[in-house]
């Protein structure tokens, strides 16, 4: 089981818009020294919706190629067309990849019926860990506890990233699942509320800025210091706000290239930030002191 610190990653492009793969070894390697617990490609953070098929093959290949196994890589293979989601999850296993993150179905809206054969399907394919990635906000859908629950005994089903914001919702989680069952905070703003209710770590997007606080906040939580982790969490709330001020991946992006990361932009149909938000950022970016 991963505990901690899972980094949502950014996809880097270069400047003239295309991924620019040398620079997201680097980034690998960068959270590898911070002590990132794992890494997720081909995430919401990582625009995987504007990717092509060539280029999340590639990612997939040059992230597990770069990590070396000194770090587990969990790609995304979910999508809402269930054969293909099995054949992108054989082919990312075949790979190398640790894991697999898959989403619920956006779009087609299934029943609960559907929803499970589909996670099913998946799990049936491979061998390798897989993660429900529940974030109604985004898919229009939410994939009951009680379903969760039935899948979470199949033993390739291994945790579940939360990202609803509800913690009525996780606690049912929590209540209806084993301790062999993860569930990770998809919203750094709760993540240490989450981890209260049983959530052994966080999917984070904020990590991509300060790797080294987030696994030091989640892993004080995990070792019992859990007032640390809670002033840690309220700390930085007014800087995680400020990553989703606009749709997420384009705040953090500009908030890492203010800060020399230089991960480029994002590809359309997500725009630059307005003028208000990008005010915001800079005066964040100003007294921001990040990691090298």
């Amino acid at each position: 089981m991963i505990r901690g610190s899972i980094v949502a990653l950014v996809t880097p492009f270069d400047q003239d818009g295309h991924v620019d793969y040398r620079r997201l070894g680097e980034l690998i390697n960068w959270h590898i020294e911070w002590g990132t617990d794992a890494v997720l490609v081909l995430g919401t953070t990582g625009e995987t919706p504007a990717l092509s098929e060539e280029e999340q093959e590639e990612i997939v290949r040059v992230s597990i190629e770069e990590a070396g196994g000194r770090i587990p890589v969990i790609a995304n293979s979910g999508c809402n067309n269930t054969e293909k989601t099995v054949a992108k999850s054989v082919k990312y296993e075949k790979m190398g990849a640790d894991g697999l993150l898959v989403i619920t179905p956006y779009y087609n809206k299934p029943n609960e019926t559907g929803m499970m054969e589909h996670f099913r399907s998946v799990a049936d394919s491979v061998a390798i860990p897989i993660y429900i990635y529940n974030v109604p906000a985004r898919t229009g859908i939410s994939i009951s506890p009680e379903t969760v629950a039935k899948l979470a005994v199949h033993e390739n089903i291994a945790g579940i990233k939360e990202a609803s914001g509800d913690m009525s919702y996780a606690a049912r989680i929590a209540r209806l699942t084993g301790d062999d069952f993860a569930m990770y905070s998809g919203n750094d703003d709760i993540t240490v509320a989450l981890m209260s209710m049983g959530a052994v770590g966080a999917v984070s997007v904020w990590a991509n800025l300060m790797p080294g606080k987030v696994r030091e906040m989640t892993h004080a939580f995990l070792d019992g210091d859990t007032d640390k982790a809670r002033k840690i969490q309220l700390e930085n709330l007014n800087l995680i706000n400020a990553l989703f001020c606009e749709t997420n991946p384009v705040p953090v992006k500009a908030l890492m290239n203010m800060k020399g990361m230089n991960v480029g932009g994002c590809r359309l149909p997500l725009g630059p930030l307005c003028g208000a938000s990008r005010r915001v950022l800079r005066n964040l970016a100003d007294s921001l002191e990040l990691p090298r």
